[in-house]
């Protein structure tokens, strides 16, 4: 059975004591939650530390929103995969398309996270997913198989068991435009194509695929149902605990 999972991704939202009051409100809630889901928050480098005590001691895993692609040194406002691990977090995302549109993360700088970020004893929510313009040209499939290859290409079967990956229709977030679940469905059975391929059939079969595109209690239910959806990566609902519980209840 694959590892259902539901994570939320905060971005660059709320204040620290915020983030601690947002983080209590989700275990509040997480004994809902069917135990054979998983839940995640993934929050900012500065909510780390506080966000990993108050949820001690429950079922909820922390996760940080990116890391550097350096091990140490003088690399001013970077944090390492080795800082992040040492908050107390589990996880953290990587290959976001904000990360790729605002900051020129290169799929070359993506391999060094991930390498530094699987060395440090983190799993890792890699990120993929076609733009607007990519999508119109239908080049979506393409897209999406170039960059699972790109970077994941260059890990082992054995890395995969510690590497999640979260498939983000870009020109679905934000835009008012939605993902029909079977257009999601489409390009996450493409891409756990591309994992069997390089990794073999069960490589994956076991690997959890998330959908990261306006998940919300309203449509989880329907995008959960389908066979290659494991679980999503949820951004604005994840600002929410209720509606983050909801989401993680859809199954």
């Amino acid at each position: 059975m694959r590892k259902k999972i539901v994570a939320g991704n905060w971005k660059m939202n709320t204040t620290v004591a915020e983030g601690v009051e947002l983080a209590k409100a989700v275990v509040a809630k997480s004994a809902e939650v069917p135990a054979d889901v998983t839940l995640i928050v993934g929050t900012p480098f500065t909510h780390l530390c506080p966000v990993a005590e108050a949820l001690k001691g429950s079922k909820v895993e922390l996760s940080a929103e990116n890391c550097a692609d350096k091990e140490k040194g003088a690399y001013t406002g970077e944090v390492s995969a080795a800082m992040v691990a040492s908050t107390g977090a589990s996880w953290t995302i990587l290959g976001h398309s904000e990360r790729r549109q605002y900051y020129g993360e290169t799929d070359e700088k993506l391999v060094e996270k991930t390498k530094l970020a699987l060395a440090n004893g983190l799993g890792v929510i890699f990120c993929v997913g076609e733009n607007l313009d990519e999508r119109e040209a239908g080049k979506h499939f393409d897209v999406v198989t170039d960059q699972t290859k790109a970077v994941l290409y260059n890990f082992t079967a054995e890395d995969m068991a510690k590497v999640v990956i979260a498939y983000e229709p870009v020109w679905a977030i934000g835009t008012g435009k939605t993902a029909t679940a079977e257009q999601a469905e489409e390009i996450h059975a493409c891409i756990r194509k591309v994992v069997a391929d390089k990794f073999g059939a069960q490589v994956a079969e076991d690997m959890t695929i998330l959908y990261g595109g306006s998940c919300k209690p309203s449509n989880a239910k329907e995008i959960f149902a389908q066979p290659d959806i494991d679980g999503g990566l949820i951004g604005g609902a994840a600002l929410k605990a209720e509606d983050f519980i909801a989401i993680a209840m859809s199954y």
